[in-house]
C-alpha cells in the first residue's frame, strides 16, 4: 500500500531532551503516520506479551487496558499476534488512545491479518516505525522495534510471554532505561519461568492491581483523574 507519511527524531517526537542512554539508543529517523499529536502526549504505557496467548492473558491485557485508558494513559503495542492485538482493539474499542510500534516500514504489514487493524490505527491514531519504505525486514528489525516501544514508553507491562518471546528484549530495555516495568502476578508465579525472577532482580515489579501501574509512573508525567 502506499502511505503518506511523515518523519520526525525522538527528541521531537517526545518534545524534550534526551539522557545519555535515550541518545545512544534512539534511532535517527522515526516515520509516523497518524493524527495524533507531536510531540507525544502522555501518559504512554506499553501493553506486550505473547503472540500464542492464552485466553486468561488475554483477558488480563483486556482488563489492564480499559483501566489505563480510563484514566486518560496511551496504550502503545506492536501490532503483533495475541496481547499486542488485544491492547489496541481494547484501546480503540473503548474510547482510548493508541500507539502501534511496527517492526516494518509503513507501507508493509505484520502479521497479514493485521491490515485492517493497521489502517485503523494509522487513520486515528498512530503508528510508528524507524524503518524506511522500500527497508527489506530482517527479525532483528523487530528487536530494534521492541527498544523504541520502551523508548517512547512510560512504562512497559509484560502481561504473559514465555523463555523465548521478543516482550522480553523491551524487559530489559526497559530496566536499562530506568523506567518502570511490571509482571503480571500469574507470570510472576509461574515456577516453569526463568525470566520473571531474572527482571525482578534488576527492579522490575509484580504487578497485582493494574492502578499500581499508575502510580509509578515517573513524576515528569502528569497523573490521570484516578490521581487528582
Amino acid at each position: 500500500m502506499e502511505i503518506k507519511y511523515s518523519t520526525i527524531d525522538l527528541k521531537s517526537l517526545l518534545g524534550r531532551p534526551l539522557n545519555d542512554i535515550e541518545e545512544k539508543y534512539a534511532p535517527e529517523i522515526i516515520y509516523y503516520k497518524g493524527p495524533m499529536e507531536v510531540p507525544l502526549p502522555c501518559a504512554r504505557v506499553s501493553i506486550i506479551g505473547s503472540r500464542n496467548a492464552s485466553k486468561k492473558g488475554l483477558l488480563e491485557a483486556e482488563e489492564i487496558t480499559k483501566i489505563l485508558i480510563k484514566n486518560r494513559a496511551i496504550i502503545v503495542s506492536g501490532l503483533a499476534k495475541g496481547i499486542d492485538t488485544m491492547a489496541h482493539q481494547t484501546a480503540m474499542k473503548h474510547g482510548g488512545r493508541t500507539i502501534a510500534v511496527i517492526g516494518t516500514p509503513l507501507d508493509k504489514v505484520y502479521p497479514k491479518e493485521n491490515l485492517k487493524l493497521q489502517e485503523e490505527i494509522m487513520k486515528n491514531h498512530l503508528v510508528i516505525s524507524q524503518y524506511l519504505v522500500g527497508h527489506k525486514t530482517t527479525p532483528k528489525d523487530f528487536v530494534l522495534r521492541n527498544r523504541t516501544m520502551a523508548l517512547i514508553s512510560d512504562a512497559s507491562v509484560i502481561v504473559e510471554a514465555g523463555e523465548t518471546s521478543g516482550s522480553l528484549y523491551q524487559g530489559w530495555e526497559t530496566l536499562r532505561l530506568g523506567r518502570p516495568l511490571f509482571i503480571c502476578k500469574a507470570v510472576v508465579s509461574d515456577s516453569e519461568l526463568e525470566w520473571p525472577k531474572k527482571m525482578m532482580e534488576y527492579g522490575a515489579m509484580e504487578l497485582d492491581e493494574p492502578a499500581d501501574i499508575l502510580e509509578d509512573l515517573s513524576s515528569n508525567v502528569k497523573m490521570p483523574e484516578l490521581f487528582q
